[in-house]
């Protein structure tokens, strides 16, 4: 094949083309309208577990090329980026393998399934620095992210007490249900249910996680599997409880859970000497956010009605492009960025499975 180096960068200006490797629900409904949306971008190629599904991806969005195995689409000389949307037990592999092709790499989030994994990407993308290598970041909070940045840039919080973190739903509280690929840890990795992409978007705003202690429990220890009369065991957590220590003095609380019936939600609360902060994220409407602000001398939380220039969006597909073209770097995520979370999540695993508390600079 081709000098894939050489090729890119004589190719900076001409349609840059892209392979799929696990076009599932994400992909399709955000990935691939967001790549068809940018002008000089083609989608080039598609492959998925299966055959069937390979062509019907193929068909539905016109991508000409279609392929059996992962790895005809990374050393196809008519790539020029992957975008990787499988379960994360193949982000490190694909990833590892696209760069080393010379291929610009958008992956999936999680990063990988644990830390030793992301530390190889990391790697990997550090050997070919001349390409741009990519983490999907957590949809959570991109709405008002420049918002929330300006308000932690005034102070508005004062100083920082307490961070609570609530991700608790009924997902997985119907134990009829089939196993889901994000209750086993072989597909998914040490990630429990929103733990990682809850507390990447609580890293934009809050210091460094210094020291985590957790406990975690299966409840419903077996499910059935889809299609097949066998039991399979449960090897994800459904109920999490974290207490954290933060760069600076302050505190953290997390709750996990896909079995709470009538549960809670997603909110992200900030707490500090002069006010107060919640972002709450309702899955069940597209996502929607709320953001509800209060300060000293306030009767209450006031939730704020933003005007559409004060907004942020999801750009992820144009990010990644703009990166390519040398346009603006990675900022959410780049590989050192999404090794920080990685580290939390193993922090959080280690102190859950071994029933101690877990200081991150040991990582």
């Amino acid at each position: 094949m081709n000098n894939g180096h050489e090729r890119l960068h004589n190719s900076v200006s001409d349609t840059l083309k892209i392979g799929l490797i696990g076009a599932g629900h994400n992909t399709c409904q955000k990935h691939i309208p967001g790549f068809q949306a940018i002008s000089g971008v083609t989608l080039q190629a598609v492959c998925n577990s299966r055959e069937e599904s390979t062509r019907n991806v193929a068909k539905r969005f016109g991508i000409p090329d279609q392929y059996a195995d992962w790895k005809d689409v990374v050393h196809s000389s008519d790539i020029d980026a992957i975008v990787i949307g499988t379960w994360p037990n193949l982000h490190c592999e694909v990833a590892c393998a696209a760069l080393a092709a010379g291929k610009h790499v958008l992956t999936e989030a999680r990063m990988a399934r644990n830390l030793d994994e992301a530390r190889r990407m990391l790697e990997a993308s550090r050997q070919h620095a001349d390409l741009t290598s990519m983490v999907v970041p957590s949809p959570f909070g991109l709405k008002f992210g420049p918002y929330m940045d300006s308000l932690i840039e005034r102070r508005f919080l004062g100083d920082l007490r307490e961070v609570v973190v609530i991700g608790a739903d009924d997902t997985h509280w119907d134990f009829s249900q089939h196993l889901h690929p994000r209750q086993d840890r072989e597909l998914s990795g040490n990630n429990v249910l929103h733990l990682g992409i809850l507390h990447e978007t609580l890293s934009r705003w809050v210091p460094a996680t210094k020291r985590v202690m957790a406990q975690a429990k299966i409840f419903e220890t077996e499910r059935s599997l889809e299609n097949s009369p066998e039991m399979a065991k449960v090897t994800v957590p459904d109920s999490l409880h974290v207490m954290s220590e933060l760069e600076g003095g302050a505190r953290g609380i997390y709750h996990l859970s896909g079995i709470s019936l009538f549960g809670p939600g997603h909110h992200i609360h900030l707490y500090g000497t002069e006010g107060t902060i919640k972002l709450r994220f309702d899955l069940k409407s597209g996502l929607k956010e709320t953001l509800l602000c209060g300060r000293i001398g306030e009767e209450s939380l006031i939730p704020l009605e933003l005007s559409a220039e004060k907004l942020g969006s999801w750009q992820v597909e144009a990010d990644f492009i703009a990166a390519i073209r040398g346009e603006k770097p990675v900022t959410l995520n780049n590989f050192e960025t999404a090794l920080d979370y990685m580290k939390f999540t193993e922090a959080v695993y280690q102190s859950y499975t071994q029933g101690v508390a877990v200081e991150l600079a040991s990582l």
